[in-house]
């Protein structure tokens, strides 16, 4: 009896799965079906086959890429310097911030790392117009460009991640041996050379895992890039260029597909590429921690 149940509730633990991946990849197919028609087909059969082919979607393609309104290459290449600046500060500061407080077991550590824990829980919708203002009075005060530049967002997003790469990171360290820090230590490293010649290169999977997520999340990220950039600035994002074309593009749904859909494939196949690292990463941190 217990073998039948046994395989019964596999089956629909099968079925739940397939229904949720369904569900999660439906929009994404959709952009991908409606990218591959012209705007006729996809006025008239938005969820069929009718009309996809390979060459309108090249088509399409072409047409956004070298599309003026859209400056893609300018929106790729900002996303690209941004995503990349902010996760490798993220690594580095971090894994710093987190490997100081979990080995300095004092009240003020616990204090700084029960405030980045707060910080996870308040929403961005609260603190981004006290953020907008912020920086616009240090700009007056500082001399520093803060909005509207590549600097400014790139500072506001290790704000916005610090708090989950050194709560990740704080968990993985903890299951690091003192005794290798000590020995170290004996031997005469300076804590700078304990830190980057042993902890850091220990913390290589997690620190890929969270690279990974932080790097999702900003490429994929809008809300912030369209209050600091604007959606006239020179500097923007492809979601932001993204939400910038639609709006010149109205009516040329082919176009606007395409244009969301070349926003969202590098992310896909970074994941691909990575899943299994991400998956390690979690578990061998969720083990350590």
């Amino acid at each position: 009896m217990g073998r039948k149940e046994s395989a019964v509730a596999r089956v629909i633990k099968l079925i739940l799965a397939i229904i949720i991946a369904a569900y999660v990849l439906f929009p994404f197919a959709l952009v991908v079906i409606n990218s591959c028609k012209d705007t006729g087909n996809i006025a008239t059969d938005p969820i069929g086959f009718k009309g996809v082919s390979f060459s309108q979607l090249l088509s399409n393609l072409k047409g956004v890429i070298t599309n003026t309104h859209f400056s893609f290459w300018s929106a790729f290449g900002y996303s690209t310097l941004i995503t990349v600046s902010s996760i490798l500060l993220l690594a580095l500061l971090g894994s710093m911030a987190a490997w100081v407080i979990c080995r300095n077991h004092t009240v003020w550590s616990k204090i700084i790392y029960f405030i980045f824990i707060a910080s996870m829980i308040i929403p961005f919708q609260v603190v981004m117009l006290p953020l907008i203002s912020t920086f616009r009075e240090t700009q007056k005060f500082v001399g520093i460009k803060m909005l509207q530049s590549v600097p400014g967002l790139v500072f506001a997003y290790l704000g916005f991640g610090g708090a989950m790469t050194v709560f990740i990171l704080n968990g993985f360290i903890k299951g690091i041996p003192m005794a290798l820090e000590e020995s170290a230590s004996i031997d005469g490293c300076s804590p700078e050379r304990i830190f980057f010649n042993i902890i850091f290169p220990l913390l290589k999977p997690v620190i890929t895992t969270v690279s990974i997520l932080n790097g999702m999340w900003i490429w994929n990220d809008y809300l912030l890039p369209s209050l600091m950039l604007g959606q006239n600035g020179v500097v923007k994002t492809l979601p932001v260029a993204v939400q910038a074309f639609v709006g010149s593009y109205v009516k040329e749904w082919n176009m606007i597909l395409a244009a969301a859909m070349l926003a969202i494939v590098p992310m896909i196949i970074l994941f691909l590429i990575a899943q299994k690292q991400i998956m390690d990463g979690m578990i061998e941190g969720a083990v350590k921690g």
